[in-house]
């Protein structure tokens, strides 16, 4: 999957405007996703980095493996983190320390490109301790928000039903997003993509 991301990357050299950084949820962008990627986000000259089971430290290190090579979009959507959580093996310090180093190397690597750092998205189809500590990683992480090139969003209200439920029809497995679940995730940064893909 990497060596295809950096093909992917290699081929959009002339145009990449805009690239989507992140673990399973942002890779099912090619999956579930399609049909919504390839109505809003491919006409935006859009490259899809996601790399199913990566954590933070992966993306790190894809950052200085090939992923980001001879390319300078507009923008870069960043939504990494929940498997830092999943696997159980990082406190919540840990988990911001790990999504503001990403922020930081991205701003290094890409200085002219406007970051869209979301909230990592909220996962078990009820209330539980994990989204708690996803919430306050997110406070942490809206810090990051400088308003010139780094943009944080909070989105995940967009998955979560009135009750504080998570749908199957969302969510099949409350991690993972459905056909539905990318449609209102790319409804949720629309007005974020249009102000930061502006000329």
């Amino acid at each position: 999957r990497h060596d295809k991301i950096n093909a992917d990357v290699a081929a959009h050299r002339g145009d990449c405007e805009l690239i989507f950084i992140g673990d399973s949820i942002t890779q099912g962008w090619e999956g579930a996703g399609k049909g919504i990627w390839k109505e809003r986000m491919a006409p935006r000259h859009a490259v899809n980095l996601g790399i199913s089971g990566d954590r933070t430290e992966h993306v790190l290190w894809r950052f200085e493996n090939g992923n980001l090579e001879g390319i300078a979009p507009k923008a870069a959507v960043v939504m990494i983190g929940t498997n830092n959580f999943g696997h159980g093996t990082n406190s919540p310090e840990q988990v911001l320390e790990g999504v503001r180093a990403v922020v930081q190397r991205l701003r290094e690597r890409l200085p002219g490109t406007k970051i869209l750092l979301l909230g990592i998205f909220p996962r078990g189809d009820r209330f539980n301790e994990m989204r708690g500590n996803l919430l306050q990683v997110n406070q942490a992480l809206s810090r990051l928000n400088d308003g010139e090139q780094v943009f944080f969003a909070d989105i995940g209200a967009a998955f979560v039903e009135d009750d504080g439920s998570i749908s199957k029809e969302i969510m099949p497995d409350a991690l993972h997003l459905s056909a539905e679940g990318y449609q209102r995730w790319a409804d949720a940064i629309e007005p974020w993509l249009v102000r930061l893909l502006a000329n």
